[in-house]
């Protein structure tokens, strides 16, 4: 027997009709509730995909209050200095449509936007984004199309926020022995990536 779901009408009844409030929370624009939540965001991820569709996720954060809300329609989010390949900024210019993800540590419910992203190198934009002395090389400006608070159930469930759920930093995995088995780079340990690593996270943040 195949099990595969196939099409809406068999999600549909296998999981029923929403709640009139989870139909009607979508707004089309950034409104004081959102503006505030994202003004004391540190973190979100950015979902783009190009246009055959590969998709990519991308984490994105600074100070609480690092991406702008320039009016109830647009925000702009700075490109801090990462590993220079670029893959949401290339999915962008093929396919403006993004989404969004924003979390706020301590919080349950997270926001959500989605919406239609552009590139911009506005001198007086990029200034207002200025973070360690250096302004970024562009910024990602999202026009907004939808905006809705999403429930805590995921990281309620998840316990991200408890840290005695955490596990125990010794058995981690390690981001430079990893990065070190996926890229066999000829004469280069873990040890050296893991350098590589701090050295950036020391000197090139900005």
């Amino acid at each position: 027997m195949d099990y595969t779901i196939t099409s809406f009408e068999e999600l549909r009844t296998l999981f029923g009709e929403p709640s009139e409030l989870a139909k009607k929370k979508v707004i089309p624009f950034i409104d004081q509730h959102a503006r505030n939540y994202i003004a004391q965001s540190p973190f979100l991820i950015l979902s783009t995909s190009d246009a055959k569709g590969y998709s990519d996720a991308s984490p994105r954060g600074d100070s609480p209050g690092f991406v702008l809300s320039l009016d109830e329609n647009r925000i702009v989010i700075p490109d801090r200095p990462g590993n220079k390949r670029m893959d949401s900024l290339k999915n962008i210019l093929s396919n403006p449509q993004v989404g969004l993800l924003f979390l706020i540590p301590g919080m349950a419910e997270t926001l959500r936007v989605n919406g239609k992203a552009s590139l911009t190198r506005e001198p007086e934009l990029l200034a207002r984004m200025a973070a360690g002395g250096k302004k970024p090389l562009l910024g990602i400006v999202v026009e907004v199309d939808e905006c809705f608070i999403q429930c805590g159930k995921a990281l309620k469930r998840s316990g991200l926020w408890s840290p005695d759920t955490w596990s125990d930093p010794e058995t981690l995995p390690s981001g430079a022995e990893i990065l070190a088995a996926h890229s066999k780079l000829p004469g280069t340990t873990a040890d050296d990536i893991h350098e590589r690593l701090e050295d950036g996270y020391k000197n090139r943040l900005y």
